[in-house]
């Protein structure tokens, strides 16, 4: 898959996509070299909840009609960012931030999310700023807002 942010568009997921989407975040959170240990010892781990999907809590990006990421926006809270992986450093994954950040303030809220330490970086370039620590089922993060 191949393509310029130029032409990301971002929507609300469909329900029959989220078996898709679930694959997609398999992909995505494996090729995260910190995070792959942890998802091999506990599959269970990904999971992308019907009720998220149904209820238009996930935005997708698309380029030329293929999935190329999306978000869980539960609340003001970023509970999922996932891009596949040939497409990291795109600028899809800011789209959806940023998408995500214009969802939460609909909802009059302003956004969050708990990242581990490799996302740092990332999150700061879109400009959301460490608040303070969380803790996880596999260890300590950061939360950040923007």
């Amino acid at each position: 898959m191949s393509g310029s942010t130029d032409s990301v568009r971002i929507r609300i997921a469909h329900p029959k996509e989220r078996d898709k989407l679930e694959a997609l975040q398999w992909r995505a959170s494996l090729a995260n070299e910190e995070n792959r240990p942890h998802l091999e010892a506990n599959p269970n781990a990904i999971e992308l909840p019907a009720e998220q999907v149904e209820s238009g809590q996930v935005i997708v990006a698309e380029i030329g009609g293929s999935i190329a990421g999306f978000a869980a926006v539960v609340g003001g809270e970023l509970d999922g960012l996932f891009v596949e992986p040939d497409l990291w450093r795109k600028g899809i994954g800011k789209a959806l931030v940023d998408a995500a950040t214009l969802l939460a303030r609909r909802r009059g809220l302003s956004l969050s999310v708990v990242a581990n330490s490799a996302a740092r970086e990332f999150y700061e370039k879109c400009g959301l700023t460490v608040e303070g620590e969380a803790q996880t089922r596999f260890g300590p993060a950061l939360r950040m807002s923007r």
